[in-house]
């Protein structure tokens, strides 16, 4: 994906990453590995791991990124051995799963993996009329739902609490004064 949104995601992602000059790196969802692109050159990064259930995505990662560490595993139950990470990153990831299983991604990320810090990025649903998105559809066909900014702070928030986590949340893709940017970030940061 290449569009102008997508960039800036990235780019906010990417900074937000690095703030605190991980050495351990999780990337939960890689696909094609966008981020993992960016960050590999990254100094000081020791260990860069990318975790995603397609084989076909892994795969053309391990082409654009000689020596990765790629691990086919879903976010819903991660290799134990990846716990501990400086940083694990979410990007445009928990809006294809199931929601009946956003608990079962909780208690993965949260309590085995347990990382220093969690980034998530969402589409924010309030922006989806400004993008020609109907109001009975989502963005992206195997999306299984999109929130609006209210309800993934609510989300991320009792997530954070529950795990020791303190949440700062922040719109991305420019700013609507009333709908907020067309994607979303909480960053939580284990206390």
């Amino acid at each position: 994906m290449t569009t102008v949104l997508h960039q800036e995601r990235l780019a906010a992602v990417v900074s937000e990453v690095t703030r605190d000059q991980p050495t351990t790196v999780l990337d939960l969802g890689c696909g094609d590995g966008e981020l993992m692109l960016r960050l590999a050159a990254m100094p000081g990064l020791s260990r860069l791991v990318g975790c995603d259930t397609c084989h076909g995505s892994l795969a053309r990662l391990r082409q654009r990124l000689n020596g990765a560490e790629l691990r086919l595993a879903s976010v819903l139950d991660p290799p134990a051995d990846l716990a501990g990470f400086d940083c694990a990153a979410l990007v445009e990831v928990i809006e294809h799963l199931d929601p009946s299983h956003l608990s079962k991604l909780e208690r993965a990320v949260c309590r085995t993996l347990r990382p220093a810090k969690i980034v998530v990025t969402t589409p924010n649903a309030e922006f989806n009329p400004l993008l020609g998105v109907p109001a009975h559809r989502f963005r992206h066909p195997d999306h299984k739902f999109e929130w609006p900014r209210a309800k993934f702070r609510t989300w991320a928030g009792r997530m954070a609490a529950a795990h020791g986590y303190d949440v700062t949340f922040a719109d991305l893709g420019g700013q609507h004064p009333m709908l907020g940017g067309p994607s979303q970030m909480a960053v939580m940061r284990r206390r």
